[in-house]
């Protein structure tokens, strides 16, 4: 049986108060011991083949106390994994290209519970999925009662569904016989990707609950017609740069080509480099004129790092206000109706304290 995994960066990111003791046994307040212990847990799921290999970090207030590698990047060649690969950082995506439009939201372009339709007209005439025939995916539609909300796309509640990996079998369908089903639309633009994912009917009424969607990816093409730029540019010029994200693109440099590490599929036992007819998991090498909001970038653990950062210091990371304190507590509210078990803010999913 083949069993794909895709082999991304774990980032563990601490910072909380504690006194420090006066021991050579300690890293800025954090236990040397304890921290080994992510050797062990690491090392043990490397040993039972549930993962290939990982590079690990751990920071505390804004210094790293942590950071190794372990496993195997290329089983062809039996490279192994270093601290700075790069890797495919799939939906990890999702919150950076939230960041950009909170940024934008924050100059006073739009309104978070502004309909998107107002800015891109292909949303006017959603519906919501009624009947479907599995023969030939044939399907009815009814109009929705509310508009698809910004809010509504950077919380996963616009009802907009995700084609290859939908939960639902009968968007699924759908979104395969229109050929939305990989993130690398070679020769396709923004706006014609955009447009597409608004032909296709909705799970739900917009709002009424939380379903996991391309809806990121349509905010991308929003940023490009917010800002002037490319979606590329903008995260370049007002993310990237500003944060020393070095190693972090949509297309890879070609001097960087040999450390970005292959997606791998465990066959039996062994490890090998995975191919696949729906999904070119060779997209970072190649130049592309749709950008990916949902899963297009490739970063390294320390790039990412620097990201997460911003968050863990109101807004501020490597000495640039990126975004205010008071958006960046806004981030950690849960959008998501209450009777959903799940909880999400407007850049991540967050975890609330239980209520007694």
């Amino acid at each position: 049986m083949i069993n794909i995994r895709f082999v991304l960066l774990p980032l563990l990111l601490f910072n909380f108060c504690a006194k420090t003791p006066k021991s050579k046994d300690i890293k800025e307040g954090m236990s040397i011991e304890r921290l080994s212990r992510i050797d062990n847990m690491l090392n043990k799921a490397i040993d039972s083949k549930e993962i290939p290999g990982a590079v690990a970090l751990v920071k505390r207030n804004g210094k790293t106390v942590y950071q190794k590698s372990f496993g195997i990047a290329n089983p062809d060649n039996n490279r192994t994994i270093s601290e700075n690969d790069i890797f495919r950082i799939a939906s990890m995506t999702k919150a950076i290209t939230s960041l950009a439009v909170l940024i934008l939201w924050e100059e006073g372009k739009f309104f978070l519970d502004d309909p998107i339709s107002k800015y891109i007209p292909s949303f006017t005439e959603v519906g919501i999925l009624d009947d479907f025939n599995p023969k030939d995916s044939t399907y009815t539609s009814i109009p929705p009662k509310n508009e698809i909300t910004i809010r509504h796309l950077l919380t996963h509640t616009s009802g907009i569904g995700y084609g290859e990996i939908d939960g639902n079998p009968h968007i699924r369908s759908i979104y395969w016989k229109r050929g939305l089903r990989d993130i690398f639309a070679p020769g396709q633009t923004m706006e014609e990707i955009t447009n597409a994912i608004a032909a296709q009917p909705l799970h739900h009424e917009p709002g009424k609950r939380y379903t996991y969607s391309l809806g990121l990816d349509v905010l991308g093409y929003f940023v490009e017609l917010m800002s002037g730029v490319t979606f590329s540019e903008f995260l370049r010029t007002r993310i990237f740069d500003p944060l020393d994200m070095k190693d972090t693109y949509f297309t890879l440099p070609e001097e960087k080509y040999k450390r970005l590490v292959p997606v791998l599929t465990r066959d039996e036992d062994e490890w090998a480099i995975y191919n696949s007819s729906f999904y070119d998991v060779n997209y970072p090498l190649k130049s592309k004129n749709f950008f990916s909001g949902g899963a297009g970038l490739s970063s390294t653990v320390q790039d990412y790092a620097k990201f997460m950062n911003l968050f863990l210091n109101n807004g501020n990371s490597n000495g640039r206000q990126i975004i205010g304190k008071k958006t960046c507590e806004l981030v950690y509210e849960n959008q998501i109706p209450e009777n959903e078990d799940i909880s999400h803010g407007l850049a991540f999913g967050v975890l609330l304290e239980k209520k007694s």
